[in-house]
């Protein structure tokens, strides 16, 4: 039986932050004017998830399959082409900007690149203290005071505070978007591979990091990443995307003790063993084949072309996610062919 919402109606409405409804995003890379000729990229195509409150989703896959795109069309910073975005029990999708105000206060984000994402001519102070003042939350004292606080809850000093982006390392420039993030007190924070550009030894640390505060301020994550051994540790549910579709959705450990989709294997085989032993006997599954382009992609499995199971049904025919045991979801048509459902 087709279930595209992976159990949402067993839980209550009361209890889910976040839900995503046949999310799509594309973008027109063509000039021509004339319809025929026009390049559509489907970026996020028909994706459908919901997160709990105090829950932490990821979101995984490689690079290019709609990871980020979704999180910034969920912010709304990308104007959805289709599908639902409901936050909270409010269908978001289609206010204006004045309309979204109230809810950008409870949704916020941490952006991939500390680099980029800090405006280099402005201090710890104004960065941080921006929201603070766009939302009208704290004035004078106690808007310092609050930017003092949010320092230290990120593990930085109340000396930082008058410094600018150029004088902190990776990860303090890091932790600083976080502050960021946390100034207008968010119920959802999109964590968009927060820890991708940071050195190795850095990664454990925000990831703790955001951990505990999860359990101090009652945070709900959306948590996108591709690095799947860091994504297992902070996650409750991960879903799996390829080329705009999700492909598998289950409960973290389930995921990683019985992954089902050949795709979902196929990047767990992936992941660095740090035993010499386990890693000799370690069976890697090298995918072959080109990767579908996204632009005009039609019918079929997305994952079809470098499938190691692919047949004719596979090209022709595009997979409806499914439930295959309680809580575990997978979009393929080789899951129904072995266990004789039509």
């Amino acid at each position: 039986m087709i279930d595209s919402n992976f159990g949402r109606n067993a839980v209550k409405d009361t209890d889910i932050m976040l839900e995503v409804v046949d999310l799509k995003k594309y973008f027109n890379v063509g000039n021509s004017i004339r319809k025929s000729k026009r390049r559509i990229l489907t970026a996020v195509d028909g994706l459908n998830f919901f997160i709990k409150r105090g829950e932490t989703f990821g979101l995984v896959g490689e690079s290019g399959c709609g990871k980020s795109t979704t999180g910034r069309t969920i912010i709304k910073l990308y104007e959805p082409t289709g599908g639902k975005i409901i936050f909270d029990g409010k269908d978001i999708t289609h206010l204006s900007g004045k309309e979204m105000l109230p809810y950008r206060k409870k949704m916020q984000m941490i952006f991939q690149d500390p680099y980029a994402s800090l405006n280099g001519r402005m201090t710890v102070t104004d960065i941080i203290g921006e929201g603070i003042d766009t939302h009208r939350l704290y004035e004078g004292k106690q808007r310092q005071e609050r930017i003092y606080d949010l320092l230290h809850t990120v593990g930085l000093k109340s000396e930082h505070a008058n410094r600018y982006p150029h004088e902190f390392s990776g990860g303090q420039r890091q932790r600083i978007g976080i502050a960021r993030a946390l100034a207008v007190e968010p119920d959802l924070v999109i964590c968009d591979e927060p820890i991708s550009a940071l050195d190795v030894s850095i990664q454990a640390q925000v990831v703790n990091m955001l951990d505990d505060l999860q359990d101090q301020m009652g945070l709900t994550y959306l948590f996108i990443a591709h690095d799947l051994s860091m994504v297992k540790h902070i996650s409750d549910r991960i879903g799996v995307m390829y080329l705009g579709k999700m492909m598998e959705v289950c409960p973290s450990d389930e995921l990683y003790d019985n992954p089902m989709h050949p795709y979902t294997q196929a990047l767990l085989s992936a992941i660095p063993v740090p035993d010499p032993k386990l890693t000799r006997s370690q069976k890697r599954i090298i995918l072959e084949g080109d990767v579908k382009s996204p632009i005009n992609p039609g019918e079929g499995c997305r994952f079809s072309s470098r499938c190691r199971y692919c047949k004719d049904i596979c090209k022709e025919v595009t997979p409806e996610i499914e439930e295959a045991k309680p809580g575990h979801y997978i979009a393929c048509h080789r899951y129904k062919e072995i266990n004789g459902i039509v």
